[in-house]
Parts: C-alpha cells; sequence; structure tokens
C-alpha cells in the first residue's frame, strides 16, 4: 500500500520501563488471554480486573517522540491517513473530528481503562480516546493467525479508529447503556454489531483513502479480508478450546467481519454500516 506523511499523534512508550507478560498476576494473565482467544472486549476485562492503577511493572509515558523504526513510522503513516479520511468525512456532515493517539507500548501499559497487556492485542480506550498496540501483535498475525501484509496491519489500526468514530458519534455510550440493561447472551450481541460497524467502518476509510490518494495495490484487499477472517470469534475459539459457542461471540465470526468490511469498502458510506438496523444475525 502507498501512504504518506506520518502523524503527530504517536505516543511512543516502547523502552519506557515495564511490561513483561505474567506481571500483572495470574488473573490478570487469564483474563487477557480470554481476551485474545474467546473475542472478549479488552476494555472490560481491564476493568473486570481490577486492574487499574495498579503495577509499578508497566509502561509509563514516555517522551512522546515520534518512533524512527520502520514498524512505528508504518503504523504513524497508517494514522495520519486515517486523520486525513475521517476529517474531511465529519467536516461533510457539519461535525469535527478530533483525531484519536495512538500509543505504541511494550508488554503492558496504562490506560485510563486499567492496564492493557500485549496478549490483549490492539484495544481501544473511550475514556482517554487512544488506542493502544504492542506491535508484536503483527508478528502473531502473520505468522499464527496466516494473515500477513502492510494492508492486513493496517486494517488492524483502522479497525481500532472505527471504535474511535463510534465514540464521537455517541454509538459506543448508547451500546454501553444498553448493554446494562441485558443479560449476557444479548449483551453479547449488541457487542457483536459494535465490532462489526467499526469493521464496517474500516472500510469506509479505505474506500475514500484510495479514491483519495490511491493507497490501494495488487493484493492488499485480499490480505485485510485475511486478517478480519483470521480474527473471527469462530476460528479464534476453535483454535483456542476445540469449539464454538456463538452466544458467547463479542466480534462476529470470521464470515461476518468479512462482510462488514468489504460492505464499507464497496460502498464508503457510514450509512451501509448501520450494523444495528440489520437483520437478526447481522450476516
Amino acid at each position: 500500500m502507498r501512504l504518506g506523511r506520518e502523524s503527530d499523534n504517536v505516543e511512543d512508550r516502547r523502552g519506557s520501563g515495564g511490561g513483561g507478560a505474567g506481571r500483572l498476576g495470574l488473573g490478570g494473565l487469564i483474563l487477557a488471554l480470554a481476551a485474545l482467544y474467546f473475542g472478549v472486549d479488552p476494555a472490560v476485562v481491564m476493568q473486570i480486573a481490577g486492574l487499574a492503577g495498579q503495577g509499578s511493572n508497566v509502561s509509563a509515558p514516555a517522551s512522546g517522540e515520534a518512533p524512527t523504526d520502520e514498524a512505528g513510522r508504518f503504523v504513524s503513516m497508517v494514522l495520519a491517513d486515517t486523520e486525513d479520511t475521517w476529517g474531511p468525512l465529519f467536516a461533510a456532515n457539519g461535525r469535527r473530528y478530533e483525531a484519536p493517539v495512538l500509543v505504541l507500548f511494550s508488554g503492558s501499559t496504562r490506560s485510563a481503562c486499567g492496564v492493557g497487556q500485549a496478549a490483549m492485542g490492539p484495544f481501544y480506550c473511550p475514556m482517554d480516546q487512544k488506542l493502544y498496540i504492542d506491535l508484536s501483535f503483527y508478528e502473531e498475525l502473520k505468522r499464527r493467525y496466516r494473515a500477513p501484509g502492510d494492508f492486513a496491519q493496517a486494517y488492524v489500526i483502522a479497525h481500532e479508529v472505527g471504535h474511535h468514530v463510534q465514540n464521537l458519534l455517541g454509538i459506543s455510550a448508547k451500546v454501553q447503556e444498553a448493554r446494562q440493561r441485558l443479560n449476557e447472551r444479548e449483551g453479547n450481541r449488541l457487542s457483536v454489531r459494535l465490532e462489526l460497524q467499526a469493521d464496517c467502518l474500516a472500510g469506509v476509510w479505505a474506500y475514500h483513502a484510495d479514491r483519495a490518494r490511491q493507497i490501494l495495490e495488487s493484493g492488499d484487499v485480499e490480505e485485510a479480508l485475511s486478517a478480519a477472517a483470521a480474527i473471527g470469534d469462530d476460528r479464534l475459539q476453535q483454535q483456542g478450546r476445540g469449539y464454538v459457542v456463538p452466544d458467547s461471540f463479542t466480534h462476529g465470526s470470521s464470515a461476518q467481519r468479512v462482510r462488514w468490511f468489504r460492505t464499507g469498502l464497496e460502498q464508503g458510506s457510514l450509512r451501509a454500516c448501520d450494523t444495528f438496523a440489520a437483520g437478526a444475525a447481522v450476516n
């Protein structure tokens, strides 16, 4: 894929101290692994674990200097491209886009949602409007889940930015409020719709970015679709425990994630991403 400038909204905490897996305690580590393998919302996991404010062994904010390594600069350019896309889209609808901050960390780090751990994978915290990622996740995506490629990596960032867009539009708050009135099964179904919408919004970004700046190259779309399929709840559960429990899905099946990313990519419309008005199964 072709990218341009780097973003000024990257906070590099790598090497700032802290960090190894397991230093959050056994209970926290088990919950973190649940987030990775069973599709649990990482922000919810952190709050349930009661990890907020814990730990002298987690990364603290670093100096804020821009990343200089290739991987760090790449995600910075992806973030910049999402800024260049969502800014005009918000403006066209009479709104102002407030760009999120992307936090790079190693092992574990503090967030306003609690302590984030690498095993949870990338996540967005609505309380501080920051995206968090340990870039070792990309190696997992490539080796374990067989979803390599730069656009597969960009899709991951674009999905988390999709959650930021939902937060700015007030969608996330409404879903969280509604979940409090529902049982676990119904709450999970609502979470699936939220996650699938973030996939669709990632597709909307790619649609407009490619038309404005021709970012896509041959094979890029296939890379993103492979990544979306690789992290579907059904595939992760099958790999993690050998069987699938659809009522426990919180992010959607591989087929659902592929379908909604493709919807955004092909239509480029926020209206097309209304997963909450879709059919009961959000197929």
